[in-house]
C-alpha cells in the first residue's frame, strides 16, 4: 500500500467523494451534484459529532494534497441508556475500485474505531447491502460481528 492517511473531509473534496460514491449507487441518478452536496455539507456540518473522514494518498512532488481514495462517515449519538454510553455509527464506507485490496478500508475502519473509542462509544455499528457479500467478509475479518436485525423503511421520500 502507498503511503495513506486519514483526515476529516473539507468542503473542496465533496467532488471526490461524490466519485467514490457513484461507485456504490444502484443508479446514476442516486448520486448528488457538487451544489447539492454542499447543501447537504451545510447542514450535516451543525451536527455535533458527524463527521466525514477521507483516506488520501501521499501527495505527488509539487501537489498540496494527495488524491482522495476513501472515505466513510462517522457519527456519534449520545444515549440515555447504556449508563449514558455513546454509540457510534460508519456509514458510507468506500474505497475506489482501483485501491481496493491495498489495505485502505481496513486502515479507516481502524480510525473509525479509534475515534469511537475515544469518544467513549460503547459500541460501532455499521450497516451494509444484504447483496455486497465481499464487504460483509471484509468487516467480519475486522473485528464486527452480525448483531440483531436490521429493519429499513425505503419510502420516507
Amino acid at each position: 500500500m502507498s503511503t495513506v492517511h486519514i483526515r476529516e473531509a473539507t468542503q473542496a473534496d465533496l467532488e471526490s467523494v461524490l466519485t467514490l460514491y457513484a461507485a456504490i449507487e444502484d443508479s446514476p441518478a442516486n448520486g448528488l451534484t457538487v451544489e447539492e452536496a454542499q447543501a447537504v455539507w451545510t447542514q450535516f456540518a451543525r451536527y455535533p459529532s458527524y463527521r466525514l473522514w477521507v483516506a488520501c494518498e501521499a501527495p505527488a512532488q509539487g501537489a498540496a494534497q494527495g488524491a482522495v481514495v476513501g472515505t466513510y462517515a462517522l457519527l456519534i449519538m449520545h444515549n440515555l441508556a447504556h449508563r449514558g454510553a455513546p454509540s457510534a455509527i460508519a456509514e458510507d464506507v468506500v474505497v475506489a475500485p482501483a485501491h481496493q485490496g491495498r489495505g485502505i478500508g481496513r486502515l479507516m475502519m481502524a480510525h473509525a474505531m479509534q475515534q469511537a473509542r475515544e469518544a467513549g462509544c460503547y459500541k460501532l455499528a455499521l450497516s451494509s447491502n444484504a447483496r455486497r457479500a465481499d464487504a460483509h467478509a471484509f468487516y467480519e475479518s475486522l473485528g464486527f460481528a452480525q448483531h440483531g436485525l436490521s429493519f429499513v423503511v425505503d419510502t420516507l421520500t
